[in-house]
């Protein structure tokens, strides 16, 4: 494949692992990974990202505690996140991909057991053997910040893909912010915006095989001549 084809494979053959091996990567793999998102644009080149990796006994002391904290109920978001406030087309799109991921594990609509026990996988990281939380500082509204963040993300996530490697993208690590930062020694200057579990995808997971589509060129797409 040329070039293009070769971004175009990668781009959208990108998929979000929910259930990965064991098998830790060396720190040579998550520096090539680290390096290329490293190189993501940002607002005026402040690249205003703080990223901790998080492996090994650092990786399941975390977990413990997020646990702990989700069975306090003790939430302690640094951005506000509420699914109900989408509505329209974003909430149907939300509602279809939930669909999908539940139908492909076999988790019934009314199985509130078995849901309860897919959404708190999120706190043990979908079993990967490490985690990248981005962090960002306090800077105005936080609008631009958050952007870069997302820039840098998406390059973070399409490096593993070209390695071979899963990742995910977890908004849900962000609602118990201040765990994180306790359990890692992070300062209350950074915010926390989410995590990203990474490492190898389990092949044989059912998880890993959710197709949730794309929305079409023109929903999208406003074309001015």
């Amino acid at each position: 494949m040329n070039p293009p084809e070769i971004f175009q494979h990668i781009a959208r053959s990108r998929r979000v692992t929910r259930q990965f091996l064991s098998t830790p990567l060396t720190e040579q793999q998550i520096n090539r990974v680290l390096l290329d998102a490293q190189h993501s644009p940002s607002n005026c080149n402040t690249q205003p990202w703080h990223v901790h990796i998080v492996s090994g006994h650092t990786r399941d002391r975390l977990s413990a505690a997020l646990l702990d904290a989700d069975n306090r109920q003790h939430f302690t978001a640094d951005f506000e996140f509420d699914i109900d406030a989408y509505t329209g087309v974003f909430a149907q799109r939300a509602q279809d991909s939930g669909r999908a991921r539940y139908e492909a594990i076999d988790i019934g609509r009314d199985d509130h057991a078995a849901r309860l026990a897919c959404l708190r996988h999120n706190l043990t990281f979908f079993d990967a053997p490490h985690v990248a939380f981005l962090f960002m500082p306090h800077i105005g509204d936080h609008v631009r910040s958050a952007g870069d963040i997302g820039m840098y993300a998406q390059t973070f996530l399409l490096s593993l893909q070209a390695r071979g490697l899963g990742g995910i993208p977890q908004t849900l690590l962000g609602m118990y912010a201040d765990t994180v930062r306790e359990v890692l020694g992070v300062s209350e200057d950074l915010k926390l915006m989410f995590g990203i579990s990474f490492g190898y995808a389990d092949a044989h997971s059912a998880s890993n095989f959710v197709e949730v589509g794309r929305a079409a060129l023109e929903d999208s797409v406003v074309r001015h001549y």
